[in-house]
């Protein structure tokens, strides 16, 4: 299943110029209280922040909520490495009363409640389920909350995640990662041993001329037994034979696909679980009705083309007896559907839709449900990309607290979020009136959430804090924190506040951005200017977003300021602005990134001769580019970033972005415009000194990149340093290896010190 990959590629910022806007320092319900604040944030506080998410509250609306905290543990045979955990907490929705349920070194995840009724009728939740690793495959543990282990409910050889409770409790839904050959073999997902209806792209051979073989492997042998040889060679991995078109993964290539199947299990101990989908298709986000007969889920539109080749993806209903039967739900060619959310009273069924090959977004969409058949599709009018729809979940039939009733369509609420212009609020959509409200503060952002009839609990990122837990009531208001998991090391800790600004482009489009000061800023003196920029290009910046919180603070505390915007082509804005830089990486978005860049270098405090500028992904793209057209820069660092886009095409496995915004490089005049907007076409002109920095196993944008662009560049003999990380992909700067990542932050301001720092006389390397 191949789908739009236009938000891949994250890093890079900027815009500015007529400042109309500036924000003080944020009053969040996160920010406490401190003593002095002296201390500024180190390259070391990456390992303190801890990450709140997996927010479940309790179906028996009692006051309890689930929720995960992912933390950075040292490894006590390892100096200077760490590892990620993460572990359950039960909170008592009141402040500081959370309490681990999990605990050691193997994580726990994706908890969720299963809904049950006590032996008088009253609805009680006295059991979780969560994913915790066996022998390195996932698999589904069942906890009693009245005390006792854990046990593991599934032992499934190809690993269980994705837990979702049957209404009534008895069940559990799951999923599991099937590969092609386990799934040839596999006589429950394919009855017969049959092969897929798609072509298998093997010229010159059929599946049955491979599978219907009883050779025995020899070199010396016959057809046959040659062809059984170099089977065995692929088994063993000696060979990796690529025939499928999507073959590059994160890490490494991956020739083989796999497939995403849905079972039922009771629960209990012993039992054994049932496959509800078969073949060779993928079923996504498989979702119970309110009637425990039937799931809904997104697979392939067309089961009879190649995963790999198909765009469009279908929302279909599977009956929940095990008899393998699927109904479409919505379906249209050329769109793909997502995300399906169906009500808790089964009127209304929540999704996203959206163009299957196109720049932009899926759009939210709402449809009545009668059964399993949508009626009155439509989308709603709400020009952002909205994420982590829920609905407020339903109190268990008997139960009385907080006076909850019995939900009917006319008083449903659809919860989500969504980037907006620098934050990510969260909204509710009432589907009868069709009316949205924001009911979270602004510059924040929700990060996980979880509604019932009277609350919300969400985890909220700020830069008073950058993860807490709070709870407000279902309209916003009232607002409290309930756990701040950060709060000990932040204490004292010198932070630097954005301030907005608002830049009109060439094209009458309002460009943000923020400045972020030095901290510890003295009057009268003056410091470097670091142009940080985001990638994606969709990706969105702003006070709350989580993912730059430290890099952020971090080159403030060196002594840096800071400006950073959304240039056109960024999320959060709507389809037009995103689809502001179709045919044009370059150019305009330059434009709209510098003119913030001018606009922060008339800050009284900024030494214009001391300006840098960075990014990653398509934002290290964009770091090439303007260096190449533009030198007021004495330094600059290129991460992680695609500089010709037509190598691109067979360098990542976000190649979809070239025929997306370019067209492909055969297609009339597409060439000519694909140079036109590829860095490396400039590469004589780059006389800025030059880190470039690149994961090697990195297979979304591809470490050629990188390699291309250093080799020319000491061809040319121009400053240019390369740093390769070894075993590092794309997501190192949010999610790789903890001691590269803090290797990564030094090396950003080790090589701007060589050129803009205040280093002691004669001591400036050259």
């Amino acid at each position: 299943m191949n789908r739009n990959l236009s938000l891949w590629l994250l890093l890079g910022l900027f815009g500015g110029q007529l400042a109309l806007a500036q924000t003080p320092p944020q009053s969040s319900s996160t920010a406490r209280p401190l003593s002095v604040k002296t201390a500024k944030v180190l390259v070391t506080d990456l390992t303190r922040i801890k990450q709140v998410g997996g927010i479940q509250l309790a179906p028996d609306g009692s006051s309890r909520a689930l929720y995960t905290l992912t933390t950075t543990e040292p490894q006590p045979d390892a100096p200077d490495e760490f590892d990620y955990r993460t572990h359950i907490y039960l909170s008592g929705l009141t402040p500081n009363s959370a309490v681990a349920l999990t605990r050691g070194t193997e994580s726990a995840r994706q908890p969720v409640w299963q809904p049950a009724k006590s032996a008088n009728g009253t609805a009680t939740s006295q059991q979780i389920a969560f994913v915790r690793n066996v022998k390195g495959k996932p698999q589904i543990f069942i906890m009693p909350l009245a005390g006792g282990e854990a046990y593991a409910l599934t032992n499934v050889p190809y690993g269980a995640t994705n837990p979702v409770f049957s209404p009534d409790g008895k069940r559990l839904l799951f999923t599991a990662n099937v590969t092609f050959a386990e799934l040839q073999a596999d006589t429950l997902l394919n009855p017969g041993k049959r092969g897929p209806l798609w072509s298998i792209e093997k010229p010159g051979l059929s599946l049955s001329a491979l599978t219907g073989s009883t050779a025995k492997p020899n070199p010396d042998g016959s057809l046959a037994e040659v062809r059984a040889y170099l089977t065995k060679d692929e088994t063993d991995k000696k060979a990796k034979v690529i025939t499928r078109m999507n073959f590059q993964g994160e890490a490494t290539t991956e020739p083989m696909l796999s497939f995403q199947h849905v079972y039922v299990i009771d629960v209990r101990e012993g039992a054994t679980p049932r496959p509800l989908t078969r073949g060779f298709a993928s079923y996504l986000a498989p979702v119970w009705l309110p009637n425990g007969q039937t799931i809904l889920a997104v697979t392939d539109r067309d089961p009879a083309q190649h995963p790999d080749r198909e765009y469009d993806s279908a929302i279909v209903a599977i009956s929940a007896d095990g008899s393998g039967t699927t109904t479409p739900v919505l379906s249209e060619a050329g769109k793909s559907f997502g995300n399906p959310t169906p009500s808790p009273s089964g009127a209304w069924l929540a999704y996203s839709v959206g163009q299957s090959r196109d720049v932009g977004f899926a759009q939210l969409g709402l449809a009545t449900l009668n059964g399993t058949t949508a009626t009155n599709p439509k989308q709603v009018a709400f020009d952002r990309a909205a994420g982590g729809m829920a609905w407020a979940t339903v109190a268990t039939a008997g139960q009385q607290r907080r006076g909850a009733k019995t939900t009917t369509p006319n008083d449903e609420g659809l919860y989500f979020t969504a980037p907006t212009n620098g934050d990510v609020p969260l909204y509710r959509l009432n589907p009868t009136t069709g009316t949205i409200d924001k009911l979270t503060a602004p510059e924040r952002g929700i990060t996980a959430f979880a509604a019932d009839q009277n609350w919300l609990v969400y985890a909220t990122t700020a830069v008073a804090d950058p993860s807490a837990l709070e709870m407000a009531a279902v309209s916003g208001k009232n607002a409290q924190v309930l756990e701040q998991p950060n709060a000990g090391w932040l204490t004292g800790k010198v932070l630097s506040y954005p301030e907005k600004r608002v830049y009109t482009n060439s094209k009458g489009q309002a460009i943000d951005y923020w400045i972020m000061k030095p901290a510890g800023l003295q009057a009268g003196k003056t410091y470097p200017l670091v142009l940080n920029m985001h990638g994606g290009p969709t990706a969105m910046w702003g006070p709350g977003e989580v993912s730059m919180w430290h890099e952020l603070q971090y080159l403030c505390a060196q002594g840096y300021g800071v400006v950073y915007a959304n240039p056109r082509g960024s999320g959060g804005y709507g389809q037009a602005f995103q689809r502001a830089n179709v045919r044009d990486w370059g150019t305009g978005p330059a434009e709209d990134v510098l003119a913030a860049a001018t606009a922060a270098a008339r800050e009284a405090w900024v030494d214009t001769t001391r300006q840098v500028i960075t990014g990653g992904s398509y934002a290290g793209y964009l770091t090439a580019w303007i260096v190449a057209h533009d030198n007021r820069f004495k330094a600059a660092f290129a991460q992680r970033g695609v500089y010709d886009l037509t190598t691109f095409m067979g360098e990542g496995n976000a190649y979809n972005l070239v025929p997306n915004y370019f067209g492909y490089p055969w297609d009339a005049g597409a060439k000519a415009i694909l140079d036109a907007n590829s860095p490396y076409s400039f590469v004589q002109n780059i006389k800025t000194p030059l880190l470039i920095k690149h994961g090697e196993n990195d297979l979304r944008t591809g470490i050629i990149q990188s390699e291309m662009m250093y080799k020319s560049l000491k061809i040319l003999n121009r400053p240019v340093e390369y740093v390769r990380m070894p075993g590092a992909t794309h997501e190192l700067s949010r999610s790789g290896n903890v001691r590269q990542r803090i290797d990564r932050l030094l090396r950003i301001w080790e090589f701007f010190e060589r050129f803009v720092g205040d280093p002691a006389p004669n001591a400036r390397v050259k």
